[in-house]
């Protein structure tokens, strides 16, 4: 398996504290899984996010080690998409939500479903 890996800081993907608290909760009820983020055709712009759990990362992936006990990976095609995007988890209300502040979004639709990249 060909499997790449970058330091968050250096141009995939950053995690928030906030967002990796977020995840190692979510992981806690599932040892030994990993969160993988993909894109996919959607919506009225293009593309919307994915967010899953893995077993490991798919081959071609970017596997992103958050710290010592998160591990983010990332879908080869969804790189260029993703390329230097900051992912946080924020309290809006009573709800929390996770965001994808992508420098790479170009057109997004109203209802926040779906994006573009140039």
């Amino acid at each position: 398996m060909s499997v790449e890996t970058f330091v968050p800081e250096t141009s995939v993907i950053t995690v928030t504290p906030s967002a990796a608290k977020h995840f190692a909760a979510k992981l806690a009820a599932t040892p030994g899984k990993i969160i993988r983020l993909s894109t996919k055709p959607s919506g009225c712009t293009g593309y919307a996010y994915v967010i899953d759990f893995a077993d490991s990362p798919e081959e071609g992936d970017v596997v992103i080690e958050v710290n010592e006990t998160l591990k983010l990976s990332v879908a080869q095609s969804a790189v260029p998409m993703l390329r230097n995007t900051e992912l946080d988890y924020v309290k809006e209300g009573v709800n929390g939500i996770l965001k994808f502040n992508n420098p790479n979004v170009v057109d997004a639709c109203g209802c926040g479903e779906s994006f573009s990249v140039s």
